[in-house]
């Protein structure tokens, strides 16, 4: 049969990326707590196109990942984007597993058990001398309220739920479970899934008492993550859902680390 994608392109335009996004596959990702973890991954793989070529083999890059033991590690990782790369021919090879994570979370009071999720990214580039690019994006839903609200209304202020989100690059093994605990303590006062009424006492009380602006949050865990021993480069966003404004507030911090140069 023709192979219709090695023919010459009608326009001779080197693409940076092509591939297939959005493919569902089972994962299992290492846990601090309990060892390892189940999950399920939306996964994006690409590769660059060569001006000359008009197409690339789709198929291939579903048959790669269902060899893929689902162990996610950093060897496995690097096998698979390293395999993706040499059967589609490419020079250089792209791979993202997004997947939600969950920690088992005791209400600060009553002490009722939970489960939390967290949604995660690892994102992967190898090139033809095998070097590995390995980032790692973690989203942590936290509570704000405003300092500004706080100290000119005669009664309450305005509270909110906002995101903060850090992407990282780094060496060695990176917890999530670090990246949680920088975003969870980023803010007035972190989320929660279970809340008693003592608890919501406890939770309004601590926010009201650490009033943050989004400047204050994303200041805050860019500290945290610039003096992580294995963070090469981050950047964090924050993102405050405003809740008596039709748009949210918006913060972003980008910098090295203090493992400049290093990271995988």
């Amino acid at each position: 049969m023709q192979d219709v994608q090695n023919t010459p392109a009608g326009i001779p335009l080197a693409i940076d990326r092509v591939g297939v996004k959005d493919l569902r596959f089972p994962l299992l990702v290492q846990d601090r707590e309990r060892g390892h973890q189940h999950t399920v991954s939306r996964v994006d793989m690409f590769v660059d196109l060569p001006a000359h070529f008009k197409g690339t083999h789709m198929s291939r890059f579903v048959e790669v990942l269902q060899d893929f033991s689902g162990i996610l590690d950093y060897p496995n990782f690097k096998n698979l984007l390293r395999e993706v790369r040499q059967r589609l021919q490419a020079h250089r090879a792209h791979l993202s597993f997004s997947f939600p994570y969950f920690l088992h979370q005791n209400a600060p009071v009553s002490a009722s058990a939970s489960l939390m999720d967290y949604q995660c990214t690892l994102h992967g580039e190898l090139d033809d001398a095998d070097q590995l690019r390995m980032f790692l994006q973690v989203q942590v839903p936290v509570m704000t309220v405003c300092p500004c609200s706080l100290a000119i209304a005669d009664e309450g202020a305005h509270s909110q739920r906002a995101m903060v989100t850090m992407n990282c690059r780094f060496a060695g093994m990176l917890w999530l479970e670090d990246l949680i605990h920088i975003g969870q303590h980023a803010a007035s006062c972190q989320v929660h899934s279970l809340l008693k009424r003592e608890d919501e006492k406890f939770v309004t009380e601590k926010a009201f008492a650490t009033p943050t602006f989004v400047e204050d949050v994303v200041r805050n865990a860019a500290h945290q993550l610039q003096s992580h021993e294995l963070i090469s480069w981050f950047r964090v966003e924050v993102e405050s859902f405003e809740s008596i404004h039709n748009h949210s507030a918006y913060a972003c911090i980008e910098a090295p680390g203090s493992q400049t140069g290093a990271g995988q």
